[in-house]
């Protein structure tokens, strides 16, 4: 299966981009053929400007030149993955731009129009403890709003949250370098099932 991965962090040193390789790895090694979309260094655009979503009622419409060109990108994909730090409970700027600019009107939904991907992965990387995330129903916040608000308004119907939690290792640096060492691998291993099951 062809699988579009979309990356975004601003630091290529991030923990963010290591459990994006991981998972990639384990993509390839269940046989998959991931497409990496680094929006930072591809330097997207996040913004939504009139060319990008022309009249919603002209069935022949055409859309900006960068928009067409991330449409073609999913059109040869099969699925979507989408890894990201969460930032105020919420996907970052630029991820969100991107969906606004390219999941548009007569694309990815309207008169019938759905995304033709039917799977997609959400794996989000969280800095606060399970614990704490969940007592305010962040979880749920992001679960909704990815799987229903937008995966489902588009018609895809295999969509699916995973959030990595704690990954400031708040409590893990108390024994010394190696539980660190150990605590992260443990992340970038969750990342790699994560692809190998895809």
């Amino acid at each position: 299966m062809n699988v579009l991965s979309v990356l975004s962090h601003p630091r290529e040193d991030s923990l963010t981009f290591a459990v994006a390789r991981s998972f990639n790895e384990g993509l390839v090694n269940a046989g998959h053929n991931p497409e990496v979309l680094d929006l930072y260094r591809e330097n997207f655009d996040p913004r939504l400007f009139q060319a990008d979503e022309p009249d919603w009622n002209d069935p022949n419409k055409q859309y900006s030149v960068a928009v067409e060109h991330e449409m073609n990108r999913l059109r040869r994909n099969d699925a979507i993955s989408i890894i990201f730090p969460v930032w105020w409970y919420n996907l970052p700027a630029i991820t969100k731009g991107w969906i606004d600019r390219v999941w548009n009107h007569g694309f990815a939904y309207g008169g019938g129009r759905k995304m033709e991907q039917n799977k997609i992965l959400w794996i989000a990387l969280a800095g606060e403890s399970e614990s704490s995330f969940k007592k305010r129903k962040y979880d749920k916040l992001l679960e909704h709003h990815l799987n229903i608000g937008i995966a489902g308004y588009c018609g895809i119907a295999d969509s699916e949250v995973k959030i990595i939690y704690n990954t400031f290792g708040e409590g893990i640096h108390e024994d010394g370098i190696d539980s660190a060492h150990v605590f992260y691998q443990n992340i970038l291993q969750q990342a790699y099932d994560l692809g190998k099951e895809f």
